[in-house]
């Protein structure tokens, strides 16, 4: 009998999905914007959230090698504790330390653990739905995330720029612990696995399984990936780096606060992402992975109109209007990418490799972001004055690397299948 989508274990992790995502998107906006506003830095800014993505490269393998060795339901919920410990203990060193070495090794902490916790809410799909529902489900959990991600900014925004950076640190700490106190009732099925050799030589000898997969069993994983990198490096990290920066540093935005309408701005990627991930769930059986390449060639061209808008208006509100338009497009054709890729990796992966699997797809698509952000960083620092030739040059890299890329994608069978739907 083919299991539910929305069985009450699946439930129970959207639920606790919603509250965790949104508490996590309110303190990854909070602490940079504070360190942006406190140095009015992009340089500083750049480096210390370059360093905090590092953790989260490193520990997704091992959350992936955990969530197929343990029960996932138990890595969820000692995480979120773990998450609501670390962001009560910033609160009580604020002030009494250096508040950029605080922000560094408090945001490693988090990306570190967010890396460690992905793995295994992906991982749990195959186990609590039918492979039919896979790129339903997966749907789902992108358009929590974006939902989340949506409220999140947009509410610590205006309460930050309200009330400081302490509420928002509060309401994120009592998200964190409700939501581990929800998935202790979650049910995953779980097999547990010996560690031959050793917890060490078990994790070495997963990890490598994971690589040969990716490698020799499905070869065009490995291009993909190598594409998104480009595409991270390029795009990605000039979105996380320069929007910030744009919005509360360099725009002339009148009496308006500069904090909430950035919160508004990251409210509208959010957005885009939501839109996106309904839309993946509607056109699941229409989406080709072949024409992928065209999706991640729209991403970028949504960057153009933002840098020129730049050189053409001088009105900063003008600006900020377009890059809110722009922004939420390219968050559609962005999340609608994501679901297509990992839809395809959870339907044809083994389900003992599809923690490893996916950890390892997380891991290296994350790798060029700890470099793109210190490098824009960098840029933004030294082209003051000239911030849409950085943008612009950003997007046309990024674009040449998405249109070379089509020749990757068109290599799948044009028959392959997401969660058992048929191509078309």
């Amino acid at each position: 009998m083919d299991k539910k989508l929305f069985s009450k274990d699946f439930t129970l992790v959207v639920v606790g999905q919603i509250i965790s995502l949104f508490g996590n998107a309110a303190v990854r906006f909070a602490l940079p914007l504070y360190l942006l506003n406190q140095t009015g830095s992009p340089a500083l800014y750049g480096t210390v959230t370059a360093c905090a993505i590092i953790p989260a490269v490193l520990l997704s393998p091992i959350g992936g090698i955990a969530a197929d060795r343990v029960n996932k339901r138990n890595i969820m919920v000692l995480l979120d504790f773990f998450t609501a410990i670390v962001i009560v203990i910033f609160s009580l060193l604020l002030g009494r330390v250096s508040l950029p070495l605080l922000l560094t090794v408090t945001l490693m902490l988090l990306y570190g653990i967010a890396g460690a916790y992905q793995p295994s809410v992906q991982a749990s799909i195959p186990a609590l739905t039918a492979k039919e529902h896979f790129m339903a489900a997966n749907s789902i959990i992108n358009m929590i995330s974006s939902f989340s991600s949506m409220l999140g900014p947009v509410l610590g925004g205006i309460l930050y720029s309200t009330y400081g950076l302490t509420p928002v640190l509060w309401v994120c700490i009592v998200c964190f612990f409700f939501s581990a106190v929800m998935e202790l009732f979650i049910e995953i099925p779980f097999e547990r696995r010996a560690y031959d050799g050793g917890i060490w030589k078990t994790a070495i000898r997963d990890f490598t399984e994971s690589i040969r997969f990716i490698h020799k069993g499905k070869p065009v994983i490995g291009k993909v990936l190598f594409v998104i990198c480009g595409i991270n490096l390029f795009l990605s990290s000039m979105i996380n780096v320069g929007m910030p920066y744009m919005v509360t540093e360099v725009l002339d935005l009148g009496t308006m606060q500069a904090d909430k309408l950035y919160g508004f701005l990251e409210g509208a990627l959010a957005a885009g992402g939501l839109a996106g991930g309904i839309c993946a769930g509607i056109f699941a059986g229409r989406m080709e992975i072949k024409k992928a390449g065209k999706l991640a060639a729209a991403c970028t061209l949504w960057v153009f109109p933002m840098g020129s808008a730049l050189i053409l208006f001088s009105s900063g509100m003008m600006n900020y209007i377009v890059m809110i338009v722009c922004c939420f497009m390219l968050m559609i054709c962005s999340t609608m990418f994501t679901v297509q890729m990992m839809s395809f990796v959870q339907a044809e992966t083994p389900q003992n490799l599809i923690g490893k699997v996916i950890a390892v797809i997380l891991t290296v698509s994350m790798c060029a972001q700890p470099l793109g952000n210190a490098m824009y960083g960098v840029l933004f620092e030294l082209c003051r004055g000239f911030e849409a030739a950085v943008i612009l040059a950003g997007g046309g890299v990024s674009l040449l690397i998405a249109v070379s890329a089509e020749g990757i994608f068109r290599e799948i069978d044009g028959k392959e299948s997401f969660g058992g739907i048929p191509q078309e």
